[in-house]
């Protein structure tokens, strides 16, 4: 009995799955992003994973860490479905059992997502059903050839193998396109038209830039703006829909609309952002314009209980987190933010409306597309890397950087300019101080402090003399007087300690 070649059965278990995925994104096109099982594993994988790795994976991804999880997601679909084909007979089924019982796990996954139902599992439980029915045709076509003339030879064979991939590759692409394209929130972003505040924020001197050497500009391009969050597909809420819900240890729970936003006052601060994953010498850390209300306005009318010590704030997509009730209500200005630099909220950033609370790390503070408040206690409740192994409470660490010269750098001789940027959010910078290899402290010139939730911008003026090869290493003093210090911490479970050392050859 001649049977088909091992990689062909392979491929054609690649098939069927191509094609049950690309069918389940053609069915979910009314469905949204929340019906796509691809997209809801993926995000599972994410919260199951130990923290460690996921600390490994942003501080060596950066940006693309959610490109490779995608990725990987599709290479583990690929290599199952190649195992689930050359499992396929005509007599066993055991293959189309093993996609039967990934489409299973892909409803789990979508069902475990916010806000899904019973309905979004339709996608999927349409894609598993054309990839097993995909499989046993195939399998079909794996029988006897040569004495069964009304079975096709084997070119024929891998033609319509390989035609079936393609159907499902083209079809995957094209329904996440559309999806894409109906479900984007783009066009109501642009036609948002972003409140004017009452106060604009302190115009930013433009001595707050040294001079004679390229640091990056104070307030951060909304483009280059540092990125890390668990959505893998970036959430699309309108803000005609988003709804503000504020419930738990409060005398009255208030649902907020924009419509119920406009009799707040209109609040404009500049505050620097850090992520706890930034390592030392890290640049996950950016400066930005921000429009909003003040939060402790927004709570206040809800009566909070005077017991209640956290906000569990919540995202769109089930991303918690818990803040101090008291960072929000101080003078610091809290916001629930709607723009970023003069402009509506880039839809990446949380679009239409996130939460900004300077001094804290953004694990903690900075729930982008947030939908949620409960008033509660850090005993009674935890947030989402809260329950992974991070620090309930996760002020800012007082750091520095050194951005030039970059590490390795060839640095010519004679006059030079070194530089780079210190933070100590809430309490402010009040020195930088910068070593040359071994040598002793000196005093680095300072950009214009614009206010102690900011980072700080600063010069070194070095006369290069000696050829070779050279380090300089850099500490910051908050106006508390707290000296940064030298301990080398790992950003878990609060934030990294350290200071920031580049190597660099005098030629």
């Amino acid at each position: 009995m001649a049977v088909a070649p091992s990689n062909e059965r392979m491929i054609a278990g690649v098939a069927a799955a191509a094609v049950s995925l690309g069918v389940a994104q053609l069915v979910g096109i009314p469905f949204g992003a929340r019906a796509d099982a691809r997209t809801a594993i993926g995000s599972a994988v994410v919260d199951l994973t130990p923290g460690p790795v996921k600390e490994w994976a942003i501080a060596t991804l950066g940006a693309l860490d959610k490109l490779f999880l995608a990725v990987a997601v599709l290479v583990v679909i690929a290599t199952i479905a190649a195992i689930a084909g050359t499992l396929e007979t005509q007599r066993r089924p055991l293959g189309s059992a093993v996609i039967a019982a990934a489409g299973v796990l892909g409803c789990v996954a979508v069902l475990s997502r916010q806000g899904a139902t019973a309905l979004d599992t339709i996608p999927t439980v349409a894609g598993a059903a054309c990839g097993v029915a995909t499989l046993r045709l195939l399998a079909r076509r794996f029988g006897p050839g040569p004495d069964k003339p009304d079975q096709p030879d084997n070119g024929r064979r891998s033609l319509v193998v390989f035609g079936l991939l393609g159907f499902g590759v083209v079809s995957g692409v094209l329904g996440a396109v559309i999806t894409r394209v109906l479900h984007s929130v783009a066009a109501d972003r642009n036609s948002f038209a972003l409140p004017r505040p009452r106060t604009p924020a302190p115009p930013i001197p433009a001595d707050v830039q040294p001079n004679g050497v390229a640091l990056p500009s104070f307030v951060t391009a909304s483009a280059d703006f540092y990125r890390v969050d668990t959505a893998l597909s970036v959430p699309q809420l309108s803000h005609g829909d988003w709804r503000l819900h504020i419930h738990g240890m409060v005398d009255r729970e208030i649902t907020y609309s924009f419509v119920d936003l406009a009799r707040f006052d209109v609040v404009e601060t500049v505050t620097t952002l850090t992520c706890v994953s930034n390592p030392v010498g890290g640049k996950l850390i950016s400066t930005g314009i921000w429009t909003g209300y003040r939060l402790a306005d927004l709570l206040a009318a809800t009566g909070v209980h005077a017991d209640a010590d956290m906000v569990l704030s919540t995202s769109i997509d089930g991303f918690t987190a818990g803040t101090p009730v008291a960072a929000l209500t101080d003078s610091r200005d809290a916001l629930l933010a709607v723009g970023l630099n003069g402009q509506p909220l880039p839809i990446e950033h949380g679009y239409p409306a996130r939460l900004v609370v300077p001094g804290l790390y953004g694990y903690v503070s900075a729930t982008k597309w947030v939908v949620e408040m409960e008033l509660t206690r850090f005993d009674r409740a935890k947030a989402y890397w809260t329950r992974q192994g991070w620090a309930a409470q996760a002020p800012i660490k007082t750091e520095s950087r050194v951005d030039v010269p970059k590490n390795g750098q060839r640095v010519p001789a004679g006059p030079v300019i070194f530089g780079g940027v210190a933070w100590a959010q809430n309490r402010g910078v009040r020195a930088v101080e910068v070593r040359i290899d071994d040598g002793a402290w000196q005093p680095a010139q300072q950009g214009a402090s614009y206010s102690d939730a900011t980072w700080r911008l600063w010069s070194f003026p070095w006369q290069a003399k000696s050829p070779g090869k050279h380090t300089i290493t850099v500490r910051a003093t908050d106006n508390t007087g707290a000296v940064q210090t030298a301990d080398q911490v790992d950003p878990v479970p609060d934030g990294a300690t350290g200071w920031h050392t580049v190597a660099f050859t005098v030629v």
